[in-house]
């Protein structure tokens, strides 16, 4: 299942909606006590101290255009737990600045499908957060790689598949959806020009009333003839002018949809720039290196601790069993991950690290010391020793 994360500025209702403050026709009340909420402060209060911090730290007023408190909608699964939300939330916090503060899970919402009358879940998840910069007292600057990140951090910490990679493809969709508003403004086009056309057809002679008279020719019933034509003309005009209202609306879709893809396009170049800096730049590819790497030891840290807690009393006494033990940790991270084993390879070729997670994997501390080369990392398809 791919989920993805989606900021947008936070709307005035959001807190009535995200904990369900009153009764919405479009959820099932029944499912309700399945939500799960957590709060650390109210919208209003975070933007109090928001604007108070932004006059301290540059000594001018926060701007009126600012967007400080910013609301996430995250895709998760109907299993996925306040704690994995709260991982990511904190995941936010360490790489990207953003600070969330409110949390709310959301399971009984969806619909009911027409045809088969199944009830469709749709699973998701409230992030409401801080947006300001605490060095600056500003408002946060991301850039187009900055949203892929949390695109990545979302699938990661949740353990889900992320959406689609990159700019591409969404742009792909987008130009998808400009060719069928395009395909569709056409037949409205052509619709349009027949009702015209129409008008001034032979058509019209079936409006005209002719009867015979006493000797036998025929003559228009004026009359009835003008009720037919305005009859007509006033079904002629209320379809023109509903095509015309639809033409102007195709018309404007298709406007907006060329913005986004000349954003888009935009962000790809952006991408490409980036992917040349770093296969070109020694010093850049090596910061990126370390960055992953130590997203990579994070992640093992919290499987380390989750192996303790789930099995507090195991004997971890025995060196290999606790080499055996670890070797299922690094395989089960990089099964539900996507990570190579050479991340792994090049981990546990630092003997400082490889002490504290051992250390951490039977003490819960880090004090033992163990040597690289008893450390084996066993790859799906063949066993390597570092």
């Amino acid at each position: 299942m791919k989920t993805s994360i989606n900021f947008k500025v936070v709307k005035s209702d959001s807190e009535t909606h995200n904990f369900r403050k009153k009764t919405f026709d479009y959820i099932r009340k029944d499912l309700t006590p399945k939500n799960e909420y957590w709060i650390e402060q109210k919208i209003a209060d975070r933007i109090q101290n928001i604007e108070a911090y932004c006059k301290e730290k540059s000594g001018r007023k926060l701007q009126k255009n600012a967007m400080p408190v910013r609301e996430a909608v995250v895709v998760i699964k109907e299993n996925t737990t306040m704690l994995e939300l709260q991982n990511l939330a904190k995941r936010l916090e360490e790489e990207l600045d953003i600070r969330v503060f409110q949390i709310a899970i959301h399971k009984d919402e969806g619909h009911t499908d027409k045809d088969t009358k199944e009830w469709k879940p749709n699973y998701h998840a409230h992030l409401v957060a801080d947006w300001q910069d605490l060095k600056t007292g500003k408002t946060l600057k991301h850039q187009s790689f900055h949203y892929s990140k949390m695109q990545d951090l979302t699938a990661e910490c949740l353990n889900m598949e992320r959406g689609i990679s990159g700019s591409k493809g969404r742009l792909e969709a987008i130009e998808f959806k400009i060719q069928q508003k395009e395909e569709d403004l056409k037949v409205l086009e052509e619709k349009y020009d027949l009702m015209k056309s129409e008008m001034n057809s032979k058509k019209s002679d079936q409006l005209v009333v002719k009867e015979n008279d006493f000797l036998g020719f025929k003559k228009i019933k004026t009359d009835k003839t003008i009720e037919n034509y305005e009859r007509a003309f006033r079904t002629y005009k209320s379809t023109i002018l509903k095509n015309i209202t639809e033409l102007e609306s195709k018309s404007k879709n298709i406007t907006e949809l060329n913005t986004k893809v000349d954003d888009l396009k935009k962000q790809v170049h952006l991408f490409k720039t980036k992917n040349s800096v770093l296969l070109s730049s020694p010093t850049v590819f090596a910061s990126e290196k370390k960055k992953y790497l130590d997203s990579v030891i994070n992640t093992l840290q919290k499987e380390i601790k989750f192996a303790r807690f789930r099995s507090p009393h195991l004997d971890r006494t025995d060196k290999q069993k606790l080499i055996t033990e670890m070797e299922k940790i690094v395989q089960k991270i990089s099964q539900e991950n996507s990570i190579p084993f050479a991340a792994f390879n090049e981990i546990f070729k630092d003997l400082e690290i490889v002490n504290q997670l051992f250390s951490l994997l039977q003490f819960g501390n880090n004090s033992t010391n163990y040597a690289v080369e008893d450390i084996p990392i066993q790859n799906t398809r063949k066993r390597k020793r570092l």
